[in-house]
């Protein structure tokens, strides 16, 4: 629980030593922050009574003069301007005000000056301006994701905005950990590379006092590289429960909205899928849909055995210890209910969208080589009208990315067939996709046919066979943390920032993805740090990606692209 514990442990430092009544207030990015790690329980044991959000504490002229106010913010121009106004007319009878990330000067100025009634109490920095889904995976949730497809002329301050965030959250992950890394970058990345230099800046120039934490120099690593070096894992579909309730229904700061969907119960309508609160969700968020299924039905008979049980109330005692048993049954009443929810909206939208054989196709795509065979799998799903457009999009840009270079006549049929099939396809795409993360761009061994040892690696895989035909595909980012683990990362593919060298193997390593991570990577990370305890790897990212995000960034940048005349 690595991330999750330092942000609920500066959370409770902010909220213990206030005694009494106490608001909460929080803008929308500190929202999500918190709303991963702590509950609405926490709140309420800390004697937080009321929540609210920057702009509706603008809004209201109540005042409140018995409660306490606990302000937690990004420290954006934007919200010290807001808390400016906020000091000039207090509605409460203290301040206490944290923010997420290191203040400049020139606001701890501004809000000095603004406290003309003397009402704020203190201000700290508490470095957790990043959303720690999980033990090793967090995120930043950055909105205008898809800059890091675009060169900098076409928006320069959308990517000077993208850039600086990215930087002060890696910064506050390195200041939560109480580290300051050895920095490098994906050379075929120019936001990578402005990225890396950036935060080297800051933490060995303008901030190195902060990051000087002595005896942990050279013992961790940051490596920032870029998505479209391995463009394939985004556009698969997924198998295991937290990966695959992300892909078919979404994920956002641990909620799972399910309102649009017909057979979901009303109390079911948005769930939190935690695995701080969820004891079967900790235990099976990587496990694969058929095990799952099986955990899902296992845990079902134990209710039911639960709750025949509770019927049987025969004595005074009976009844006196179900009553004090009650909300731990209420609470495994809501978790069953909720995966099996979860797991049999699933189960439908694999059915309906023939997922199985689309996904066997996928992988055979993304892990084993065979062009014939592959474009006729694929030309036959693009002719099988229960197949998505999506689905069909997906197929061609995988088909695409493995076969570029092979089979060009055969990839314009595909493109010909997916144009004349799906109606919402927007001409040349699938071609952005190619000039943006194709064979000639990319860094890694995304195929492993480039490296000796990885195709080695690969005949090996294909002689033993694979466990589960679904579940075979690995993420580029395995190769690349085994680098990192045995020494083989090339500085000339990898290179460092300044003149700040590696000694040995680094014990911390935080791997930053530009343009978004995916849970699958989240899955090979945690599993990874299980079985190697000399190293522990951090997975972050701009966002969390799935299919339909992915596409909608390259979308988004295919658009801005064919209208900008600087391309």
């Amino acid at each position: 629980m690595v991330l999750i514990l330092l942000v609920r442990d500066y959370i409770d430092r902010m909220l213990h030593d206030i005694l009494g009544m106490k608001v909460l207030v929080l803008d929308p990015q500190t929202v999500g922050m918190l709303s991963v790690v702590y509950s609405q329980s926490d709140l309420l044991k800390k004697e937080v009574f009321l929540v609210e959000t920057m702009d509706n504490a603008s809004s209201s002229r109540e005042s409140m003069a018995h409660l306490k106010a606990v302000y937690f913010l990004r420290p954006s121009a934007d919200n010290v301007q807001k808390l400016r106004r906020h000091l000039a007319m207090p509605r409460f009878a203290e301040y206490h005000l944290f923010f997420s990330n290191i203040l400049k000067i020139q606001q701890i100025q501004i809000l000095a000056d603004s406290d003309e009634q003397e009402v704020v109490q203190q201000v700290q920095e508490f470095y957790a301006d990043f959303c720690a889904i999980d033990s090793y995976h967090f995120t930043l949730n950055i909105q205008n994701n898809h800059m890091y497809m675009l060169p900098t002329v076409v928006d320069p301050p959308g990517m000077r905005s993208f850039c600086d965030r990215a930087v002060d959250g890696i910064a506050s992950v390195f200041l939560a950990l109480k580290r300051r890394p050895v920095i490098r970058y994906q050379r075929t990345s120019d936001v990578a590379k402005k990225i890396a230099q950036e935060t080297a800046r800051l933490m060995y120039e303008q901030e190195s006092g902060l990051f000087d934490f002595r005896r942990t120099e050279n013992s961790s690593l940051l490596l920032v590289i870029d998505r479209r070096d391995d463009p394939v894992t985004p556009l698969l579909n997924q198998w295991t429960y937290q990966a695959m309730v992300h892909e078919l229904i979404g994920i956002e700061n641990n909620k799972v909205d399910l309102r649009g969907y017909a057979n979901v119960p009303k109390d079911q309508q948005e769930v939190v899928l935690s695995s701080v609160q969820d004891d079967f969700f900790r235990a099976n968020m990587f496990e694969n849909f058929g095990d799952l299924g099986m955990n899902i039905k296992r845990m079902v008979d134990d209710f039911q055995h639960l709750s025949k049980s509770s019927l049987n109330l025969q004595s005074i005692g009976d009844m006196a210890k179900f009553v004090s048993n009650y909300p731990e049954y209420r609470k495994t009443h809501g978790n069953v209910t909720k995966h099996v929810a979860l797991v049999s909206e699933m189960s439908r939208i694999v059915e309906e969208r023939r997922l199985m054989l689309v996904s066997q196709t996928e992988q055979e795509l993304a892990c084993t080589s065979g062009q014939a065979a592959a474009f006729e799998a694929v030309t036959s799903l693009l002719n099988n009208e229960s197949v998505s457009d999506i689905d069909r999009l997906r197929l061609v840009m995988l088909y695409a990315l493995r076969y570029e270079k092979e089979s060009p006549v055969q990839l314009m049929q595909l493109f010909n067939k997916l144009a004349s099939s799906s109606a919402k396809y927007k001409s040349g795409l699938v071609q952005f996709l190619l000039k943006q993360a194709g064979v000639d761009k990319r860094t890694g061994d995304l195929y492993g046919n480039r490296d000796l040892l990885n195709i080695a690696r690969n005949m090996a895989r294909g002689l033993k066979g694979v466990e589960n035909v679904y579940t075979q595909h690995q993420p580029l980012i395995v190769q690349t943390m085994e680098g990192i683990v045995k020494g083989r990362l090339r500085d000339v593919d990898y290179p460092l920032v300044g003149n700040h060298f590696q000694q040995g193997r680094p014990q911390d390593v935080v791997i930053f993805i530009v343009g978004g991570t995916t849970y699958e990577e989240a899955r090979s990370v945690a599993l990874y740090n299980a079985a190697n305890p000399g190293v522990r790897f951090f997975l972050g990212g701009s966002v969390v990606l799935n299919s339909k995000r992915f596409l909608e960034d390259l979308g988004e940048a295919h658009r801005i692209s064919k209208s900008s005349t600087t391309i």
